[in-house]
């Protein structure tokens, strides 16, 4: 079923004029560096693009970039797909994956060219949002301690939770943190804020010296920030998440988030904290030479926030704006972004009232599908750019997926197993069948 799956996929390749691939590498629970790569490309018996996973693999020996190379290179070679039709390649931007002399997209380039590649925009923003002043950094590290002393040993879990029980809590136990987890630190940080009471009296029954902590007010205040803006970071997070999404969209979040967040900064200057509504409500009633003090801080943060994102998308307005066309064909604004060998088409098509009730009723990449039959060029160039990858994602969920499909107890499943448990195309049984028969009556 595994080998009908690849063979479909491989297929659909073969008959799309391009594709882009996205990878990533992960350990699983046997040892084995697994490698899992997607592909996204318009499969016309659907006339849409489409995503499907294509192979995943492990990898002989290291997980370095040439080995990476080598298992892609053969995977190329073994179903006959052109190499050079592979436009676009996201990855995560580890070392092995974006090395310059020997990391797999070096490699790539070196037998195609024109491929593009892409730092997976979710792991950009993680990273953004990962740097902070020494004082929140202080908040955040001492928060990991009161979690980790009350969650990694059973009887004070259970004590704590019987303490959250007694007191109606909403909840009854802190959530761990985990640096590698993409949503811990905002929702670690909020279930903290809003078990603030119950932690404060559990550590002081204990005697642990940071119960001092949870009754400074000033370090509280540094607590409900930071729960606020990764709550903010969160929701960022999750909406870039997703099948089916474009670079374009993505894009789109992240830049309203850049701006949001030069608004939250110019607020601040101003006093203003409401967009942090736990913030805002804390220090409420604070002395005014307090409240300052925290303001700074906030301020500082926000500040160092936009720099780091600037730094990781640095031209993303340009790219917003450089493809409002692809977006928005039927606005006259549309033809200050379009490249000047296709302002004509793009006349023609803005004047069509049929493709104007096509673009009101179908998805961004079903309407350009649909308009290459009568506008080959310009579509083109549109699915080119809606083409791409813009997040590993779809590799983590895989891995996600792997960790309850290969278990300890079923450490010996191998590639073909995960692809068929994963896959979204669906083995072609009944084929499968008849060539069986076949076999048995010979």
């Amino acid at each position: 079923m595994a080998g009908d799956i690849v063979q479909q996929v491989t297929d659909k390749l073969k008959r799309a004029g391009s594709f882009s691939v996205q990878l990533d590498e992960s350990t699983d629970v046997n040892g084995e560096a697994q490698l899992v790569m997607f592909a996204r490309f318009k499969d016309d018996t659907v006339n849409d693009i489409v995503e499907h996973i294509v192979f995943c693999k492990p990898l002989p020996e290291k997980a370095t970039g040439e080995d990476i190379f080598n298992l892609i290179d053969c995977f190329f070679t073994e179903h006959a797909l052109d190499r050079k039709r592979c436009s676009h390649v996201c990855t995560d931007g580890a070392a092995s994956m974006t090395g310059w002399h020997r990391g797999v997209v070096s490699r790539i380039r070196q037998v195609n060219p024109n491929i593009q590649s892409m730092h997976c925009i979710i792991h950009r923003e993680a990273l953004a949002s990962k740097r902070m002043s020494p004082e929140l950094d202080s908040v955040l590290t001492d928060a990991v301690k009161v979690i980790n002393f009350i969650k990694s040993r059973p009887l004070n879990a259970r004590l704590f939770h019987k303490l959250c029980d007694e007191t109606g809590g909403d909840h009854h136990q802190l959530l761990l943190h985990t640096d590698v987890r993409w949503l811990s630190r905002g929702k670690t940080l909020q279930r903290l804020w809003e078990l603030r009471e119950q932690v404060r009296d559990f550590l002081s029954e204990h005697g642990h010296p940071l119960a001092a902590k949870l009754e400074d007010q000033t370090w509280l205040a540094h607590l409900a920030y930071l729960a606020d803006v990764f709550g903010r970071l969160n929701e960022l997070n999750t909406s870039l998440q997703g099948d089916d999404k474009t670079v374009l969209q993505m894009f789109d979040k992240v830049s309203a988030f850049m701006r949001k967040t030069d608004l939250w900064l110019r607020r601040c200057e101003k006093g203003d904290v409401s967009n942090f509504p736990q913030l805002n409500s804390w220090i409420a009633d604070m002395k005014q030479n307090m409240k300052q003090n925290i303001l700074k801080t906030v301020k500082m943060h926000l500040a160092k926030l936009s720099a780091e994102f600037q730094s990781y998308f640095p031209d993303i307005e340009d790219m917003c704006n450089r493809h409002d066309w692809i977006r928005r064909p039927f606005m006259p604004s549309s033809m200050d972004t379009a490249p000047e060998q296709f302002h004509e088409s793009l006349i023609d098509l803005s004047s069509d009232s049929g493709f104007r009730l096509k673009f009101s009723e179908t998805s961004l990449t079903q309407f350009w599908c649909c308009v290459e039959k009568e506008y080959p060029e310009l579509a083109k160039e549109a699915l080119y750019q809606l083409e791409p990858f813009g997040s590993t994602y779809l590799c983590e969920v895989t891995f996600s997926a792997l960790t309850h499909i290969k278990t300890k107890q079923r450490n010996r499943l191998q590639e073909r197993g995960n692809i068929t448990a994963v896959a979204t195309i669906q083995p072609r049984l009944q084929k499968l069948m008849s060539g069986r028969q076949v076999q048995v009556s010979h």
